[in-house]
């Protein structure tokens, strides 16, 4: 069986910008994929390719073993999309606006009945759109995208801006979909809980090169140093040499929190040799905390930046 999405060796620029750099990727019918990256990262531009938006300067993308160019049609029934921001007309209900998308694709009126279930819309069926808050427009732009009884959705960044409650009810809608209608998923976002819950893939993105892919496990795990001990000294202007010397690992301070943060392979093995080497050295540990390294940290390390700049 032939990949869902498959992209190979993908090169788009804009003027002297090279937006997507000779991207490879291949995704499964039912697999979520996550892509992660800071603005200017190069993941909308990679999507409008793969949504035939966009047409890439050289490389090709295979959408179901079917390139864009004389299966366009066919290929625009089988994606569904919602995009970070969808204006809608506002003295149009829910129903009417999932009605008008409908007749697009010549679909039955149960059709609309059966997509405001699915989205937890039926009690806002006859409210008009400038009604509903920013995650019930967000849940009515999913509808829209479900409504083709889409193969493969390409959502780009949907929960942006939305509080943790509607952030949830989205997710929730997303893994029904994905148990109980076998639907594949490209996800956009700068969430990395969002990922991390999501999607069984992650591919991280820079400057329109691919840093690392994989499941969060195998990415996280590909890195030396994949645990984190961050601390503080009661003491100012702590000389931290002396753990740097120590090989225990990689130490930062982190500019946010004026913590430090050591990278280590194993907290168990060497947190007692760091809490050691502070006393033998004659500090105090202010504040001790110990965690996996999360995918914003792994970005960090790779490149001196967080996802969500």
């Amino acid at each position: 069986m032939h990949p869902i999405v498959k992209v190979s060796n993908v090169i788009k620029h804009f003027k002297d910008v090279k937006a997507v750099d000779g991207i490879d990727l291949e995704m499964q019918q039912g697999e979520f994929l996550a892509l992660l990256g800071p603005n200017g990262a190069g993941k909308t531009t990679l999507v409008e390719m793969i949504e035939g938006i966009q047409q890439p300067d050289s490389g090709e993308i295979l959408i179901d073993g079917k390139h864009w160019a004389g299966h366009a049609k066919e290929l625009h029934h089988l994606i569904g999309l919602s995009l970070q921001e969808t204006h809608f007309i506002e003295k149009v209900t829910v129903k009417e606006t999932l009605k008008l998308f409908a007749s697009f694709y010549d679909l039955p009126k149960t059709r609309v009945e059966e997509v405001l279930e699915l989205v937890n819309l039926r009690e806002k069926q006859k409210a008009f759109v400038d009604k509903l808050s920013g995650g019930q427009k967000q849940r009515l732009a999913l509808g829209i995208a479900m409504l083709n009884k889409a193969k493969l959705l390409l959502l780009d960044e949907p929960t942006t801006g939305l509080d943790p409650t509607a952030r949830r009810e989205m997710w929730n809608i997303l893994m029904r979909l994905r148990e109980e209608h076998k639907i594949s998923l490209i996800l956009t976002s700068h969430y990395m809980e969002e990922a991390e819950y999501l999607c069984e893939r992650i591919v991280i993105l820079d400057k329109g090169k691919i840093l690392a892919q994989g499941t969060l496990s195998e990415i996280l795990t590909a890195n030396n140093f994949h645990e984190i001990i961050e601390f503080s000294f009661k003491e100012k202007d702590v000389n931290v040499d002396f753990i740097r010397n120590s090989g225990l690992g990689r130490i930062d301070l982190d500019d946010k929190t004026l913590k430090y943060k050591l990278f280590v392979s194993d907290i168990v093995v060497q947190l007692p040799t760091l809490l050691s080497l502070v006393k033998l050295n004659g500090f105090s540990m202010k504040s001790l905390e110990c965690h996996k390294m999360t995918l914003d940290d792994l970005f960090i390390e790779m490149t001196g930046r967080r996802l969500d700049q």
